[in-house]
């Protein structure tokens, strides 16, 4: 009896330890008559400790979004508005260089929807999303809604991507095994990865610093600097008492802040929390927001000027007049409009990229800039001495414009390069790009050391040490941008070109192929990858590459949007120890399970391990995945022989893992592959 509950106990172990089709996240759901023909379709979801979920919202280019996808919707139904979410947590992605959305612990989603047919008795939906921990996710769900008011049907199909129709006289699938928990999702050696940081360490706090250095350099315009004293001036002379100034002016100062933070709270409250970070991963957004920038840079070099109406002007500076707290309102609203022509680019490019951010971060970047707007005159209100030690107006501060106007035109670019990546139009790649940047700075360098004038400019006798001081630093930054074009990764500003990848030539200008490709031509279906690695996409081509130059094989399953597959390439693939073993002892080839190109309608089929219709070349590496490896996490890495035999017996296949760990393992199949 003992014999045979050791037993069961051992099989029930080892059951539970190689069920490694994950899915963190556990799903709910409810329908609810809202009226005679809308209902409100809620998916709850409560998530595994430390995993997060990623949301509707997270920008193109981070993490793959979480989609609802409707089936039989022609005619039978309507979707009232865009599916809204609980609570979400918003941090900074420095592998992706955008702000990622997600949930963690719990989320629901709610969608509305209006029946134009009575007939209709369910409702199909699918979910597809991504959860990530130390390792990533793609999934799909698949929900029936009963109607009316029926409990829900929910199919668990683990995987939304399926996996590949291989050849199998040239892949044993049939060798198949269980993966176990610590080869599935290795622990996180934290020396090499780093860990996201909270959002609250991250997101509002990086607005609100960026908005308020803005806020100086808006104050050093020529719109605004000049009105410090004559203001200050104002308050001394106009009130009875110093007392009477002191407190005159902090009115005036915290009137400035409530009118730019009203404006921060009426674009969030018009727009939504949500709707206008949607609307920043937006193509014709981003291409939208390129041609302001460039009439904003155009304005601030000196073509023209962008004014509000004078009468506008007029009728508020009539209002000042009236005294008292409303007077002083009115004063700071007139240096808000005579000021715009200074501001308003600044306050416009704040409140785009603070609105991509989603949820209060306009009404923050707002705060930030009225704040360091409002402090000059405050404070030299209460100290009139200081205006003393101002610098005298100038032509020192149509300089600070047209330098403002060098880095507006620098970042409309910025926008033009996401939508073409979005795109994948390949006009703005890399090369392109950076010659781009290091033109406008390089003519920045110039104008700062009095080589080119513009026309608000004064005459210039010689320049100060201050402005020689930045000429040298734009030169130096300008210098740095040059190697980027052979190659250089250029960390100062990793978030803002192109990546490496979407490039003309991705090992730099004037490199050749190393490695194990040869010298000229890359073999057949090959690309550079990561690093420079040559990789491929096919498994096929890869493997004929692989029998040809006999060599073991390197299976990568990887995803376009894994979060983790990003850093284990930047920390790991990039060591010193590792880049060589993968450059030239193994051949990659990296199977994309979010590549969401369709197959052709001959290759598509149902998977036989999950149930699952595999219809993407995605779906066709996560059910390949699935079948011969029994997970779904990524990254996974596998070392095979040309057969399709693992090389790694004691552990098969290995993720998140720390250098040494991943060295001593690739090194263990290479030499069983040698012998």
């Amino acid at each position: 009896m003992k014999k045979t509950l050791f037993i069961l106990l051992a099989f029930l172990a080892f059951a539970k330890g190689n069920a490694q089709v994950l899915d963190p996240a556990k799903w709910t759901t409810t329908i609810e008559k809202k009226s005679e023909n809308n209902y409100i379709l809620t998916f709850n979801a409560v998530i595994e400790k430390d995993w997060h979920l990623y949301s509707q919202f997270t920008p193109d280019g981070g993490p793959l979004a979480l989609e609802i996808v409707f089936k039989d919707q022609k005619g039978n139904f309507n979707l009232v508005g865009k599916a809204k979410e609980s609570k979400t947590t918003t941090a900074f992605n420095d592998i992706f260089g955008v702000n990622e959305i997600f949930f963690h612990d719990k989320a629901q989603i709610q969608q509305e929807i209006t029946l134009i047919n009575p007939k209709i008795t369910s409702i199909q939906a699918e979910l597809n999303y991504q959860i990530c921990k130390e390792v990533c996710i793609n999934l799909e769900k698949k929900f029936t809604f009963k109607i009316p008011g029926t409990e829900v049907t929910a199919v668990t199909a683990p995987t939304t991507v399926a996996p590949v129709k291989l050849d199998t006289a040239k892949v044993d699938t049939t060798n198949t095994f269980t993966v176990t928990a610590k080869e599935s999702v290795a622990p996180i050696d934290k020396k090499t990865v780093e860990q996201p940081k909270p959002a609250s360490q991250i997101g509002l706090w990086s607005i609100f610093f960026i908005a308020f250095f803005s806020g100086f350099a808006a104050l050093l315009t020529p719109c605004v600097f000049p009105m410090i004293p004559m203001t200050v001036s104002f308050f001394t002379k106009q009130s009875k008492t110093k007392a009477a100034g002191i407190k005159n002016a902090i009115i005036y100062g915290v009137s400035i802040i409530l009118i730019y933070v009203l404006l921060g709270f009426l674009v969030t409250w018009i727009f939504g929390a949500d709707a206008l970070n949607a609307l920043s991963t937006n193509v014709w957004f981003n291409i939208i927001f390129f041609i302001l920038l460039i009439v904003f840079a155009t304005s601030f070099l000196g073509a023209f000027e962008i004014m509000l109406p004078n009468s506008w002007a007029n009728k508020v500076d009539s209002q000042a007049d009236r005294g008292g707290i409303i007077g002083i309102l009115f004063m700071a609203l007139a240096l808000a409009i005579v000021s715009f022509s200074c501001t308003g680019p600044i306050v416009g490019t704040l409140l785009v990229d603070a609105a991509s951010k989603g949820g209060i971060a306009p009404i923050i970047g707002m705060l930030g800039f009225s704040l360091a707007l409002a402090l000059p005159f405050m404070l030299f209100a209460m100290f009139p001495g200081w205006l003393n030690s101002l610098p005298k107006s100038g032509g020192w501060l149509n300089t600070v414009k047209v330098v403002l106007g060098f880095l507006e035109l620098a970042l409309a670019f910025k926008f033009l390069s996401n939508a073409d990546l979005v795109l994948q139009l390949h006009l703005l790649e890399r090369e392109v790009f950076l010659v781009i940047w290091i033109a406008i700075f390089g003519t920045l360098a110039f104008y700062l050391f009095g080589k080119i004038t513009l026309p608000h400019d004064s005459p210039l006798m010689h320049i100060s040490v201050g402005r020689l001081s930045l000429g040298l630093l734009v030169l130096s930054f300008t210098i740095y941008l040059i190697p980027g074009l052979w190659g250089a990764p250029l960390k100062l500003i990793s978030a803002f070109p192109p990546p490496m990848e979407y490039s003309e030539s991705p090992l730099g200008v004037g490199s050749s192929v190393t490695g194990n490709a040869s010298t000229t031509v890359l073999p057949d279906g090959a690309k550079f990858g990561p690093h420079q690695i040559v990789s491929f996409d096919d498994y096929d081509k890869g493997l004929a590459y692989a029998k040809m130059v006999n060599k073991p094989i390197m299976l990568d399953f990887t995803g376009h949007a894994c979060v983790n597959c990003r850093k284990m390439e930047n920390n790991v693939w990039s060591d010193e120890m590792i880049l060589p073993i993968l450059k030239n002892e193994v051949v990659l080839i990296s199977l994309y399970v979010d590549d969401k190109r369709e197959l052709p309608k001959s290759e598509q089929f149902i998977s036989k391990s999950t149930g699952a219709e595999i219809e993407t070349i995605g779906d066709k590496w996560t059910d390949f995945m699935i079948t011969k490896y029994n997970t779904n996490t990524q990254p996974l890495y596998v070392l095979t022989d040309l057969q399709g035999n693992n090389l790694n017996e004691k552990q098969p296949t290995i993720s998140y893992v720390s250098v040494e760990e991943y060295e001593a393992w690739l090194k263990e199949g290479i030499s069983k592959f040698k012998k």
